[in-house]
């Protein structure tokens, strides 16, 4: 949203407390003070005991690896977490695979799937690919780096392989290994979304193993410039990408050979998943999904 349209808006900043004390009880005051009206909670956990709220659950990833987080924010998130979606109007998740997770674990039947969508900033630019085997996502455990370098060290090839992505501090400590970089093993750290969008246009082939997602957003934005895909076939991915990506045994180290090795040699597919990825964007917008999430919203109030 552009700083135009947020000036029609009457945005109040109020407050003390930082984090979950900010969340638990600034907010809480405020809404008590303003006649306790519907609270439209994006993420976080939300104040626990406020019933008039429509909260977003990602995902249940701090329940299946709790050790990938910091342990303040795993404990936090698995007492918390179900108890403020059950006393939630309704439940907001990211795919039909959190959806189904959310309702066995809490023992709920209010949760609605609202998919997430990549940026229209994300669009094939035409550019010179180039030998680059590109990973994007924030160095949290999960996302598989090390079976990926693993892989990718046992092929004879001339491509090199891009890392992108910056560690955030509800995540564990991540051991990758570094010292096999070289020219060849490349680190970027955090990009901004003009040199992201530079690289997705550069790189011949995108590697998404991660052992978990609840939805997987880095490859819809490498399919929307033009960049074709392997992905886990894990969790909520095939859900999202169908048949437009090549999917590998994220656990495997051969299998992650096997397919980058498939996709160097095979420039025929690669242009394959760059047409069906190009389809698979046009299923997921943000105008979509304002539009269901607004509908949702209105059933409440």
């Amino acid at each position: 949203m552009n700083k135009n349209k947020l000036n029609t808006y009457d945005v109040k900043q109020f407050g003390s407390f930082k984090g979950h004390l900010w969340e638990q009880i600034d907010l809480i005051n405020f809404l008590k003070k303003n006649n306790n009206p519907i609270l439209l909670n994006f993420g976080g956990i939300g104040p626990v005991y406020y019933k008039n709220k429509i909260t977003y659950v990602h995902d249940l990833a701090f329940k299946y690896y709790p050790e990938t987080f910091s342990y303040l924010f795993q404990k936090a998130y698995n007492i918390f977490v179900p108890i403020s979606a059950r006393n939630a109007l309704r439940v907001i998740t990211v795919s039909n695979y959190v959806k189904k997770d959310i309702e066995t674990h809490f023992k709920i039947n209010n949760t609605e799937v609202v998919y997430c969508a990549q940026s229209n900033h994300f669009k094939n630019l035409s550019l010179k690919r180039e030998k680059i085997i590109l990973a994007v996502s924030s160095l949290d455990p999960r996302k598989n780096f090390n079976r990926i370098i693993n892989a990718y060290q046992q092929l004879d090839t001339d491509y090199k392989l891009y890392f992108v992505g910056a560690k955030s501090k509800s995540f564990s400590e991540i051991n990758i290994n570094k010292e096999s970089a070289n020219e060849n093993i490349i680190f970027t750290g955090y990009l901004n979304d003009n040199d992201l969008i530079k690289l997705y246009n550069r790189a011949s082939i995108f590697i998404y193993a991660s052992l978990f997602e609840g939805f997987g957003m880095p490859p819809l934005e490498a399919q929307a410039c033009g960049c074709p895909c392997i992905v886990s076939n894990k969790t909520s991915l095939p859900e999202v990408y169908l048949d437009s990506v090549e999917y590998c045994e994220p656990e495997s180290i051969e299998s992650i050979k096997d397919k980058l090795e498939f996709l160097i040699n095979n420039k025929e597919r690669r242009d394959e998943l760059v047409k069906k990825g190009h389809k698979n964007t046009s299923r997921f917008s943000w105008d979509m999904s304002a539009k269901k999430l607004t509908s949702i919203i209105e059933l409440e109030v």
